[in-house]
């Protein structure tokens, strides 16, 4: 029988060193890629024989690699997607060819849980959070809020002496408020059975805002106060990255019962800058908070971490451990991951995360998201003081809101001629029931010779508009 998977040791290395050229190039050219390419994919049927790996490389090279997107360049500012530093794609590397199953610290574990502790105690240091939080990594900022909010249904449960995670979730116990949740919050309350038509929503500050207005919050843990409440709070929106007024939530949490969740995606590293943390005075004081590190820290996808008082690591066990096979043993006695996170196969994912804190330190990281915020008020000034253009809402860090002055409603046919001419790609959003754009600036790669080619786009777009 003819062994396919033989390797050939010689053939081998002269792929690697293929593939690692193509690498070196990528990352050497992601000024000039297209932020969106054409996408035709011609289909192939599956060969039955299979093709070998250089073959499929070559075909890679000439069919593929054409339509890969500039995604993680200095001038896509859709999505908050950040790049990959130098040291995170090292670590990213490394994490795929040792190829581990992050779980266990003892009795069969491996280097890599430990080294998952770590990284999650230097970010609590990075993020200047105390040490009575716990962490792990998971994809993103969807399963982060996943395993927050999950941990919160069971503490709701816990204060009526229900178990949810045995005996199935009754939403007329508890009750959801949240002023302008992110889309992922939404979508984790239809996956955890709460539902996602169940937020109660409080009312913002005022109609440019879309932080909380804390009396009306206030107002509605007196109205709810007969059952169990879980507040899910913004700490930067996607939109304008606003933040709800932790310290007045603080304050709120020491009156009221409540479980208090923050959605921190990316706004949490406003944290890390003097003149910027008072935005987050509080957020110390919250029961659950979840940080994208694929988005800011500029590690790549899929990399996030939750952050949980360990007074919940109980009821967080409760929802996600995995004792039914004997052979794992006793979860409360042998800590693993999978009985913490929502899965069993645990890519080595703090590894990336872990090499660019240690290459490039807290000051690396307040250059970057310094220099980003810096990028978004420097593109607020160009829309400002162009006559055709019109902020939406006022730059608090690193998104840019914006839309054209006369007849709003245009602006999405604006956004498609920037977009499709592939130099730069920003995004559609509405604000005030006004149709906009918005530019979300987290890559670290980002400078003033890429805005000068966002300005530039922009105005061929207006003058191809007639504008």
């Amino acid at each position: 029988m003819k062994r396919v998977l033989e390797i050939d040791k010689e053939e081998f290395s002269e792929i690697l060193e293929k593939t690692f050229s193509e690498i070196v190039h990528f990352f050497n050219s992601l000024d000039e890629i297209s932020t969106q390419p054409n996408v035709k994919l011609e289909h192939q049927k599956l060969s039955y024989e299979g093709w070998g790996s250089k073959k499929v490389l070559e075909y890679f090279q000439q069919a593929v690699k054409p339509i890969i997107s500039g995604s993680s360049g200095p001038k896509y500012w859709g999505f908050v997607t950040g790049g990959a530093t130098p040291a995170a794609l090292i670590g990213d590397f490394l994490a795929t060819i040792y190829d581990q199953n992050t779980q266990r610290i003892n009795q069969g574990g491996d280097i890599s849980a430990l080294l998952e502790v770590e990284t999650v105690k230097m970010l609590l240091d990075f993020f200047s959070l105390p040490d009575s939080f716990e962490g792990g990594f998971v994809t993103g900022a969807t399963m982060s809020n996943f395993t927050c909010l999950a941990t919160a249904r069971q503490w709701a449960g816990h204060q009526i002496n229900k178990n949810y995670a045995l005996e199935g979730v009754s939403t007329d116990d508890f009750v959801i408020l949240s002023a302008e949740p992110h889309s992922s919050v939404v979508k984790c309350l239809s996956m955890l059975g709460i539902g996602s038509n169940n937020i109660v929503s409080v009312r913002k500050k005022d109609e440019t805002r879309e932080a909380v207005d804390v009396e009306d919050l206030e107002q509605k843990l007196e109205l709810y106060k007969a059952k169990q409440i879980i507040i899910s709070t913004s700490g930067g929106t996607v939109n304008t990255v606003d933040f709800d007024d932790m310290k007045s939530i603080s304050r709120l949490k020491e009156k009221y019962n409540f479980w208090w969740h923050i959605d921190a995606a990316f706004g949490g590293f406003a944290n890390i800058l003097d003149e910027y943390k008072h935005l987050l005075d509080g957020w110390e004081n919250a029961d659950s908070i979840a940080v994208d590190c694929h988005k800011w820290m500029n590690v790549p996808y899929e990399n996030a971490v939750y952050f949980i008082r360990k007074e919940h690591s109980v009821l967080q066990m409760q929802v996600f451990q995995n004792s039914n096979a004997a052979y794992l043993g006793n979860p409360e006695d042998n800590f693993s991951y999978g009985n913490f996170t929502p899965e069993n196969s645990r890519r080595f994912r703090a590894l990336p995360t872990w090499f660019t804190l240690k290459a490039y330190g807290k000051e690396g990281y307040q250059n970057i998201v310094r220099n980003n915020i810096q990028n978004a008020q420097k593109f607020s000034v160009f829309v400002e003081n162009h006559p055709a253009l019109q902020l939406l809402s006022e730059t608090r860090l690193n998104c840019v809101c914006f839309s054209l002055k006369e007849n709003p409603e245009k602006s999405s046919k604006l956004l498609d001629i920037i977009n499709e001419n592939e130099k730069i790609f920003m995004t559609p959003t509405k604000l005030n029931n006004k149709a906009g754009i918005r530019a979300a600036f987290v890559n670290w790669r980002t400078s003033d010779k890429d805005l000068d080619v966002a300005f530039t786009e922009i105005q061929f777009a207006l003058d191809k508009m007639d504008i």
